[in-house]
């Protein structure tokens, strides 16, 4: 058996002895954690024969405490080998001292850097209700889900000193009627989505288990070592003073846990709430799926902002609430909940906005002020949260993703099946060897802000049906990750899919219905393009790097733009059959003068004639140019 951080592993003999005094009245709590660092998460597994996590997450109560009985304390398990808790709240070790000495440099960085204005938000996103702290996450529709959940607060801003008392969320005495704290009231318009977010968030779902079970100290009772040294005095409002240089936001001071031995840092308990909320609201709401899970992490942020919680605190509060989110929304006792919950959202907003749920999407991104309106700057907040101080070590190994995860995906991705979700995930997720991360079932290398982007690599071939006529994301998506790949994608349905990546997948493209549109010069891929029907449609220059076939009633859509080469380059063969059809269009900005010709395909060599060729303009007639490797339109007035 593999030895866990360095430490020689026990005997047989000793681990039976061991098992036994652990699970023992109040040895339990002191053990347990150290259970997994002597075994190893996949050992403690497999000597507990564990479920999984789906199928155990009702585990998670505070009678539990062990990696065999608690479902979370198990999939945090990576933590152990990073962290040995010690017999007292205060006398743990750590087994990495290199990554717990920079977790705790990376709180004293931010926590003495951070300006009045981050200190101010890191108090408000602490004291406010963390399911009403993720409605911001919905952009131009949050003010109308607080209308419409009776949504609210009584902390919208952070004292000047630190305030006198303990400071909680409360309904402020104006709110209308029926108006309640966090996601809102159950008996509202929203009231399903209301629901939906407090279940995910219900009674299985605490950090608290955990926190008593690994006993890791919050940033501010601890030295770069993570030790906890009194220095035997306190402060100006009574709290023991520690060996720290981490500075807590001074709004905070008292509204510190007062019993060390309760108060752990790891997991963080409002980073698993913030998630938790987010990954609710966005099945309901998936229309701002990617947004939401960027609030969430941003949010998350703020907890070492205040001196709150460490990084590794921050990580494992995401990992549970990502395994806990999936476990909630897979569990069949809440099916008719979730399903209810996105309808009623749906319904909800396409009323209050004069939308469908095909243009609500367009709707959910209209304002240009909108905190997360920039994709690519949503991209550059969430890369570095998603794994911090940590650095990959070890080789590349395969991620199965964890039963039930793909759930999470469900409303965002209705058009592809439970299997393809998994197959999005496994792509798209972090590689292993973060070793927090690399815990049981690997919910920590779940990357679902690149999972909202459709697939990161087609290993196998992919068939995808899109049907217009169901609307919303079925009937219109973007995949927007770099696709690699050996695998192909033959595109089928009513529906659009487009394809914004740089993509280098090899097996080909394959357009058999509704319409393909190339987002990117090189969204096709690296292999032989094929069109048996449908739309494939490119709005700027865009290469082939393989062959080119077109049937009968197939169309290749273009934009013609003034001053530049051909809009279509195929490295191999291009063959047109008889009733393919080539329709164009002038660019609104850039339109090729009358009288010019305007390259309209590059290749090794042309084969065939397009059956017609349309053209957007009352006054102007395209009339091709055919040569052996290639075609131009000659722009003509009518």
């Amino acid at each position: 058996m593999p030895s866990s951080a360095g430490l020689r592993s026990p005997s047989a003999v000793n681990r039976r002895r061991f098992l036994k005094v652990s699970f023992g009245g109040s040895a339990a709590l002191v053990a347990a954690p150290t259970l997994v660092s002597w075994l190893g998460a996949a050992d403690a597994k497999a000597a507990a024969g564990a479920l999984a996590f789906v199928d155990d997450y009702r585990t998670n109560v505070t009678a539990n405490l062990t990696p065999e009985t608690n479902a979370v304390v198990r999939v945090l398990g990576g933590f152990a080998k990073v962290w040995k808790t010690g017999p007292a709240w205060n006398t743990g070790t750590a087994l990495r001292p290199d990554i717990l000495r920079a977790n705790v440099r990376y709180c004293v960085d931010v926590t003495r850097s951070r300006t009045d204005a981050q200190g101010r938000e890191a108090f408000v996103h602490d004291r406010q209700h963390q399911s009403y702290a993720m409605i911001a996450g919905l952009g131009p529709l949050a003010d109308l889900y607080k209308a419409g959940a009776k949504a609210v607060t009584s902390i919208t801003a952070a004292p000047d000193t630190t305030p006198a008392t303990t400071i909680n969320d409360a309904v402020p005495a104006d709110a209308p009627a029926g108006s309640a704290i966090g996601a809102g009231s159950h008996t509202s318009d929203l009231g399903q989505v209301a629901t939906l977010v407090d279940t995910v968030r219900g009674p299985f779902a605490s950090g608290n288990p955990a926190k008593a079970a690994f006993q890791y100290p919050r940033p501010w009772r601890m030295n770069a070592n993570s030790e906890v040294v009194p220095t035997g005095q306190t402060d100006a409002f009574g709290y023991p003073v520690y060996d720290s240089k981490v500075v807590v936001v001074p709004q905070l001071l008292r509204q510190r846990g007062t019993s060390a031995a309760d108060d752990g840092g790891f997991p963080s308990g409002h980073t698993n709430a913030f998630h938790l909320a987010s990954l609710a609201l966005a099945y309901a709401v998936p229309e701002r799926f990617q947004e939401l899970v960027t609030r969430a992490l941003e949010l998350s942020h703020t907890r070492i902002v205040a001196g709150m919680h460490s990084p590794v605190d921050v990580l494992g509060g995401r990992i549970m609430a990502t395994a806990l989110a999936a476990a909630t929304l897979a569990d069949p006792a809440n099916a008719e909940l979730k399903t209810a919950a996105r309808a009623q959202a749906l319904a909800y907003f396409t009323r209050q906005t004069g939308t469908t749920a095909d243009t609500l999407f367009a709707h959910a991104h209209s304002d240009a002020s909108d905190k997360y309106a920039d994709r690519e700057a949503n991209a550059r907040v969430v890369e570095p949260k998603l794994t911090y101080i940590l650095d990959q070590e070890g080789r590349e190994n395969p991620l199965t993703v964890p039963k039930g995860a793909e759930v999470l995906l469900e409303t965002r991705q209705p058009y592809l099946t439970a299997a393809q979700r998994r197959e999005v995930l496994r792509t798209t997720a972090l590689p292993s060897g973060y070793v927090l991360l690399d815990g049981f079932e690997q919910w920590g290398r779940l990357n679902l802000f690149a999972a909202a982007d459709g697939y990161g690599s087609f290993d196998s071939d992919v068939t995808v049906t899109l049907d217009a006529a169901q609307g919303g994301f079925q009937a219109a998506d973007a995949w927007r990750n770099d696709i690699a790949g050996d695998g192909g994608l033959t595109k089928r349905g009513s529906g659009t899919l487009t394809l914004t990546g740089h993509n280098r997948y090899h097996g080909g493209t394959v357009l058999e219905a509704g319409v393909l549109v190339a987002g990117h010069a090189n969204a096709l891929g690296q292999g032989d393009v094929r069109l048996t029907g449908g739309t494939l449609r490119a709005d700027a220059p865009v290469r082939v790097r393989g062959g080119w076939a077109q049937g009968s009633g197939a169309v290749l859509d273009l934009t013609l733009r003034g001053h530049h080469g051909a809009v279509l380059t195929v490295s191999g063969r291009v063959r047109l059959e008889k009733g393919a059809v080539l329709s164009l269009r002038l660019d609104a900005e850039q339109p090729p003068a009358a009288g010019t010709t305007v390259p309209v395909i590059d290749a090794s060599a042309l084969r065939g004639q397009f059956d017609r060729i349309e053209l957007n303009s009352d006054r102007l007639r395209a009339v091709p140019v055919y040569t052996a490797d290639g075609l131009s339109v000659r722009l003509l007035t009518r």
